[in-house]
């Protein structure tokens, strides 16, 4: 019989939605309720004694009916005290009930707060333990909770996630070992072959045309290995946070120099550069290198991907806050624009994934690695920022790149 209230209770719990609540939630409730029912059971207890007491109380005078007459004002004087004696019981008995139902609505309230002191306690161990595995990152992964205290269940949990750490450290540390050792074994080779193709063209005598534009096509074919290459660690060594060349930087300067970079590749296309607004406060603290690598990533995909005689539109902003006033703003953005193709609006999400393309000219055999954005979505991720990608109605992509804003350029600024 006892084995059925809990689960009636945690029934309640979930009627009531408790169990969407929180764990302390949860537990208050649980406390709560099995006050009120063990207080409830003393409250019909002590009504159940008291009562018996009164009855008891009006039926244990008795006595023969038969008496002399000469004591009938002395029975009735006793008759009399009886009523009063039980009136007076059964007053007490009414109101032993009723202040202790007030009572146990008093504690009831007071148990909600000692519940929920008492859950927070319980609780506050895994409290701690949450905040610390939050902040434990693929950078921090040699942090521990190191959770002190007897071995009971939530030891064991601590002990258990440090393990877990241990585990995921020792994981990284072989694949930023195998980035670091491909790197090398994998430029070694396409090295020789450029240099093997630079000495058979070199040899005296005429080369056969055939043996030159074989020659050409593999050189060509090699510097975009070499690219694709670059690409690849490039991304992988973002994900893993391996930069330390971070300095304060003007977002906007990254953005003039990639397009001023690029002048040749918009000339070639006959793009016209829209609406280059630039804002001046927006700085940024990140690596440099990748910060470059993003501006070039986000504009050559809008060169690349943008019909001959087309349109891009980069500008660089510091969002306000609500007062309007620029040193409060939070974030950076780097938004960039193009023409092109209809793209679908439900699939664009996938060109920040590796080797995903969309549309007649983002076909496996068209132009790039289909890395570029891909390597800004890790960039981005690595700062702290975020990628957001968005079909035009018209036609093309609008590629927003926003990061967390760092304050004080005047003081010893990079660029």
């Amino acid at each position: 019989m006892t084995s059925g209230v809990p689960g009636r209770l945690a029934g309640l719990t979930a009627r009531l939605g408790l169990r969407r609540g929180t764990a302390r939630t949860r537990f208050t409730a649980l406390y709560v309720a099995l006050f009120l029912l063990s207080g409830t059971a003393l409250l019909a207890l002590a009504a159940v004694v008291a009562s018996g007491g009164s009855s008891s109380s009006r039926t244990a005078p008795g006595g023969g009916t038969d008496r002399p007459a000469t004591a009938a004002q002395a029975h009735d004087r006793i008759e009399v005290l009886e009523r009063q004696l039980a009136q007076a019981q059964d007053t007490r008995s009414r109101q032993l009930v009723i202040g202790s139902a007030i009572a146990l609505g008093v504690m009831a309230v007071v148990s909600v707060g000692l519940g929920w002191f008492v859950a927070g306690r319980v609780l506050r161990p895994l409290r701690v333990m949450t905040a610390a595995t939050r902040r434990i990152t693929a950078d921090s992964l040699h942090e521990r909770l190191a959770v002190d205290g007897p071995g009971d269940e939530v030891k064991d949990l601590a002990d258990t996630i440090d393990d877990l750490l241990g585990r995921l450290e020792g994981s990284f540390d072989a694949q930023r070992r195998f980035v670091a050792n491909a790197s090398h074994e994998l430029r070694t080779p396409l090295t020789t072959m450029r240099a093997s193709l630079d000495v058979a063209l070199a040899k005296p005598g005429p080369v056969p045309e055939t043996t030159a534009t074989l020659a050409a096509r593999m050189r060509t074919e090699l510097d975009r290995t070499d690219r694709l290459l670059e690409s690849l660690l490039v991304l992988a060594r973002t994900q893993h946070g391996a930069f330390t060349d971070a300095a304060r930087l003007a977002l906007g300067d990254v953005a003039r120099a990639a397009l001023t970079g690029r002048a040749e590749d918009l000339a070639a296309k006959g793009l016209t550069v829209r609406e280059n607004r630039i804002d001046d406060a927006a700085w940024v603290w990140a690596s440099r290198a990748l910060l470059h690598r993003v501006a070039d990533n986000v504009i050559d995909n809008a060169i690349t991907h943008n019909d001959p005689g087309g349109w891009i539109s980069v500008a660089v902003r510091a969002d306000r806050d609500g007062d309007g006033e620029g040193d409060g703003a939070d974030t950076v953005s780097l938004v960039v624009e193009s023409g092109g193709p209809v793209l679908d609006p439900l699939r664009v999400a996938d060109l920040a994934q590796p080797f995903r393309r969309l549309g007649a000219d983002r076909t496996g055999s068209g132009p790039g690695s289909g890395l570029g954005l891909s390597i800004v979505a890790a960039v981005a991720r690595a700062h702290h920022g975020t990628l957001d990608l968005h079909a035009r109605a018209e036609g093309g992509l609008s590629v927003t790149v926003t990061l967390p804003r760092t304050h004080g350029a005047e003081t010893g600024a990079a660029r």
